[in-house]
């Protein structure tokens, strides 16, 4: 199962103790994002292992030659602009109608939450219903939200989800 790290303050210890398979820099709240960003690609390089992503601005993350960019769920009409400058995407949904959207406009990886408990975001999914979203869906899942423990992660990698994301579990 992969991991995946999502950061608003990113460390290269951080990044070289999980040596996770993806990871985000999201800071919804500094100005100077563009510059962070670029540190944050910077630091992703030396683990090849490692994909960068860039979370909403396609744009940025195509220039700072990053692997790729998170999308929130109200950015479905960038999946295309963002494949065409030849990025990965990631894209945040909710639902299997989201799902099956990210899909068929040709996304990379959805993820899917909150599959546990988690402040401010509603009502969890739960591993169950996780496990149903990937048996109907071919689209590569990773389950998001509240994952902090060793037994969420696997309770996540027993539902088949292609990966884990989280920002509490990698703090």
């Amino acid at each position: 199962m992969k991991s995946y790290l999502i950061t608003a303050s990113p460390s290269y210890f951080q990044l070289r103790k999980f040596m996770p398979d993806f990871a985000l820099y999201r800071d919804k709240e500094r100005q100077n994002y563009a510059q962070k960003a670029e540190e944050f690609v910077q630091m992703c390089k030396p683990l090849p292992h490692t994909k960068c992503f860039l979370h909403g601005d396609y744009t940025l993350a195509h220039s700072l030659n990053a692997a790729g960019v998170h999308l929130t769920s109200t950015q479905f009409h960038q999946i295309d602009k963002a494949k065409q400058l030849g990025l990965e995407v990631i894209i945040s949904t909710h639902s299997q109608k989201e799902i099956s959207i990210a899909e068929e406009m040709g996304a990379d990886y959805v993820t899917y939450s909150p599959i546990f408990a988690t402040p401010n975001k509603g009502e969890p999914k739960g591993v169950e219903k996780l496990a149903e979203m990937v048996e109907k869906n071919h689209i590569k899942i990773f389950a998001l939200g509240g994952i902090v423990t060793k037994e969420h992660r696997e309770a996540v990698a027993q539902s088949g989800a292609y990966g884990f994301a989280s920002i509490r579990y990698f703090l």
